[in-house]
């Protein structure tokens, strides 16, 4: 068995696209067209998003939808940066809520957090 990909339902694709593209300067490398379906290319493991029709025409099971307004969903996705503090600016100035702010950890790594703008907590680490 693989890891193949973690896709987020959302209500925007192309906008969440925009905002991944302005906050970690990660491109789409797969669009089906229809603004329901994307990839960015974030290495060998792909990040995708679906909008919220789409994943429910795969399933008719309720699932609880991110939401920038509510609690924080239990998981994270993180990305390692070389600069941990340039890259929560960036992020914040894209239209990231600041969740953590940039701080040295114990175990010798800088972490910040921030929630994307369809709210997904979203961890930026040196390595």
């Amino acid at each position: 068995m693989e890891f193949a990909k973690t896709i987020i339902y959302v209500d925007d694709v192309e906008e969440t696209l925009d905002f991944y593209y302005q906050a970690f300067g990660l491109s789409t490398i797969k669009d089906d067209g229809s603004g329901q379906y994307a990839e960015l290319d974030t290495g060998q493991v792909k990040l995708a998003f679906s909008a919220h029709p789409c994943a429910q025409s795969n399933f008719k099971q309720s699932y609880i939808r991110t939401q920038p307004k509510q609690p924080a969903l239990g998981f994270e996705i993180r990305f390692y940066c070389d600069n941990v503090i340039e890259s929560y600016d960036k992020a914040v100035a894209a239209g990231a809520e600041p969740f953590c702010p940039p701080a040295d950890k114990s175990h010798g790594q800088t972490l910040a957090y921030v929630r994307s703008i369809e709210g997904t907590l979203i961890a930026l680490s040196s390595r």
